[in-house]
């Protein structure tokens, strides 16, 4: 599904997203690493920005390294958005797709990761979990009331 999302976002930008995100990557020397984030202009996309992190891939039992990966990639962004004066984001299921990522322990570090950004910064940064399945939604909306 995440390769889904990232194709879709990219087709939508326009080629203009994707040759930023090339001379990101040119300009690092190396690919993105996992749990930090980039941001660019969004181009064609009804919004300012798109901000770009890279989810710890699961493969095997889920570990501690795992769950502090997503947590960071979480914060990262927030942090982007937050240097950027940026009052929404909306964040897919980072991780939860072919990255193996446990659904419900992924939308437990989704939440509450921004919860606490939110108290410790005293941000007021609109957050949309945007899900596509069925059963992320009831897993989020199930965090989410309680």
């Amino acid at each position: 599904m995440m390769t889904e999302i990232v194709n879709a976002i990219h087709t939508f930008a326009g080629i203009q997203l994707r040759r930023d995100c090339y001379g990101i990557m040119r300009e690092q020397g190396h690919n993105e690493p996992t749990g930090q984030a980039q941001i660019t202009p969004a181009y064609n996309l009804p919004c300012e920005y798109v901000i770009h992190t890279v989810g710890p891939i699961v493969s095997g039992k889920l570990n501690g390294q795992h769950c502090k990966l997503l947590k960071s990639c979480y914060l990262s962004c927030l942090k982007l958005a937050g240097e950027k004066s940026i009052d929404s984001i909306a964040f897919c299921c980072i991780s939860t797709g072919v990255f193996g990522f446990p659904q419900r322990e992924a939308a437990e570090i989704a939440i509450s990761t921004v919860k606490e950004y939110q108290k410790t910064t005293g941000s007021d940064i609109k957050v949309i979990f945007n899900v596509f399945k069925d059963d992320d939604y009831a897993i989020y909306s199930e965090l989410l009331r309680s």
